[in-house]
């Protein structure tokens, strides 16, 4: 029996009809099908696909929904794959597809593509989410890439381990929502006044949309968070630090000399817990955002400093590593037949897809 259940093709929306014109595919691939059809030539060839690192996988779903709904004669081919998330070494095989050459020779760049994109998403977050155990890490980074990319990039995400995303996109394909905080644009449409806002927030929003407010508006994060929580009381789940990387916040002008001040550090997250510990308002919680990546979670994590939670955004697209994949025929009409030092790689951890 399966480990468990695949997302259904339908979730999707593939353009089908293009996809299978080969319009999004490179044209070697599309004229290598023209060429074998027109030739009267089906060799039935075993596909290999595999990546050089170390990584999470994501898009195995996407990329085989891509060969169902797409390839020419799905009933002609065998598919076998790993699933979404899991953990696989370098140059391990992640699915094999066999069948006629001429039924999916079109797809190659398309499910490579998908597995390239979720995978580098996907390890990215994993890799923060292993970095701040056990806080939680909220998924930040739609606003740094095209719109299309959500859905796909919000699974991925989920799959790694993030407790949130920001968009109902992201959320949209195991049927969540997004989150969020009081942004700052909300807070300048209410004249700067970051409370104002807040009590906004808490009379128009449904009771379980949990508040959390940004409170760097005004460069003055201590002050922000206590005022909000002052006139909020229980109905503040969060205050959130967002400080640029070019600013110091006010509060830690005093103490600068040893560290670096700028932006989101440790020492003004130690001063707004202190503060609002000192008001009794240690049930809200610090999220921080700006500039994290894994090196600057560990770090704040080593140093214990008191985040509730991390939200993360343009580094989980960027990354250190790379996570492309390639997909080499290995055998052809079952004898060996590959590029050399691609041969036939068997994985006892692949399983067969319907």
């Amino acid at each position: 029996m399966p480990r468990r259940k695949r997302l259904d093709p339908s979730i999707f929306q593939l353009p089908v009809e293009k996809m299978k014109a080969g319009y999004y595919s490179d044209k070697y691939f599309v004229r290598s099908r023209e060429i074998v059809l027109a030739d009267h030539h089906r060799p039935r060839v075993l596909m290999q696909v595999f990546t050089k690192a170390h990584a999470f996988l994501g898009g195995v779903d996407e990329a085989i929904a891509i060969l169902k709904l797409c390839a020419h004669s799905w009933s002609e081919l065998t598919l076998h794959a790993l699933y979404d998330g899991d953990e696989i070494a370098p140059w391990e095989t992640v699915m094999t597809i066999e069948g006629p050459y001429d039924a999916f020779a079109h797809l190659e760049t398309l499910y490579v593509g998908v597995l390239a994109r979720r995978t580098r998403v996907g390890t990215n977050t994993r890799l923060v989410v292993e970095a701040a155990k056990p806080k939680d890490i909220m998924f930040f980074p739609a606003r740094h890439d095209h719109w299309l990319v959500q859905t796909g990039d919000g699974y991925a995400a989920h799959i790694a381990g993030a407790i949130g995303v920001s968009t109902d996109a992201q959320a949209s394909w195991w049927g969540s929502e997004g989150i969020g905080t009081v942004p700052h644009a909300m807070i300048a449409a209410y004249g700067g006044d970051t409370v104002l806002a807040a009590k906004k927030f808490v009379e128009y929003m449904p009771q379980d949309v949990k508040l959390a407010c940004l409170v760097d508006f005004q460069n003055d994060s201590v002050r922000a968070a206590v005022e909000v929580a002052r006139a909020l009381g229980t109905h503040l789940y969060g205050v959130r630090l967002d400080t640029s990387g070019t600013m110091v916040d006010r509060s830690v002008i005093p103490q600068m000399g040893h560290f670096d001040p700028r932006g989101v550090n440790p020492q003004l997250v130690w001063n707004v817990r202190r503060a609002l510990d000192e008001e009794g308002f240690s049930h809200v919680k610090i999220v921080v955002s700006g500039g994290f990546t894994v090196e600057k979670i560990r770090a704040f994590e080593e140093a214990g400093v008191p985040v509730d939670a991390y939200g993360v955004g343009s580094s989980l697209f960027r990354g250190q590593g790379r996570y492309d994949f390639t997909a080499d025929v290995v055998l052809v009409d079952g004898k060996p037949c590959a590029k050399t030092g691609r041969e036939h790689r068997p994985n006892p951890r692949l399983e067969r897809v319907d």
